[in-house]
């Protein structure tokens, strides 16, 4: 493993964790009582967007899946299309896994599809950043000794983080405390921001400490 690839990976999502934060501070510069909680919905979106933006941008730059074939512009634009609709798709799927889990499934429906984007945002879209619109490839990187490079690992223990932040994030809704961010689905979406985040730092300090036992093989 080389540690040049550690420390940019390390520096990739150091700037992710930190973009997460601007997020939350930034639009309040700009738009009057802009805050996490009181303008949550315009929060998901400003968040969804930065972030989206910025996998994208670190994807190009650092190209850790760059591959040596290379393909035609049809090719690429066929490839961008499935990307489009594998992400749109993720948003329906994470909706109706959301209202099966007990989210309102006629009230808050705005509420719940901007939760499931960020979800999206912070799990399928890495996946067709780094892998494409490859569901194999998706598989294999979530199967038990499936990473094969140290970005794949990352993503594989920043998705699992927030999926189990959202998840979380769940159990203080029904509590009787009457808090503001109990209110559907903040608790929720700040827990998988959170369990992202937590994601972005771990994944490079636990490749780290485990260095010697990672043996990637090229599949």
């Amino acid at each position: 493993m080389r540690e040049a690839e550690l420390r940019r990976l390390l520096a990739a999502n150091l700037l992710g964790a930190f973009s997460v934060v601007l997020t939350a501070v930034v639009p309040g510069f700009f738009w009057d009582g802009f805050t996490v909680l009181g303008t949550h919905l315009a929060w998901l979106c400003v968040c969804s967007v930065c972030v989206s933006a910025l996998n994208i941008i670190l994807h190009l730059v650092l190209k850790p899946s760059l591959s040596p074939k290379r393909s035609s512009f049809a090719h690429k634009i066929s490839r961008f299309v499935k990307c489009c609709m594998y992400f749109f798709m993720s948003c329906i799927l994470f909706h109706a896994i959301i209202v099966l889990y007990g989210a309102p499934l006629i009230e808050s429906v705005t509420e719940t599809f901007l939760f499931a984007v960020l979800l999206s945002t912070f799990t399928t879209l890495q996946c067709l950043c780094l892998l494409g619109p490859n569901v194999q490839a998706w598989i294999r990187v979530f199967s038990k000794n499936g990473p094969v490079s140290i970005w794949e690992s990352s993503l594989q223990i920043t998705t699992l983080c927030s999926i189990l932040g959202a998840w979380f994030g769940a159990f203080p809704i029904p509590l009787d405390w009457d808090r503001p961010w109990q209110v559907w689905p903040i608790s929720c979406s700040l827990g998988a921001t959170f369990g992202y985040v937590a994601g972005l730092v771990i994944a490079p300090l636990w490749i780290h400490w485990n260095r010697k036992q990672l043996t990637y093989k090229s599949r």
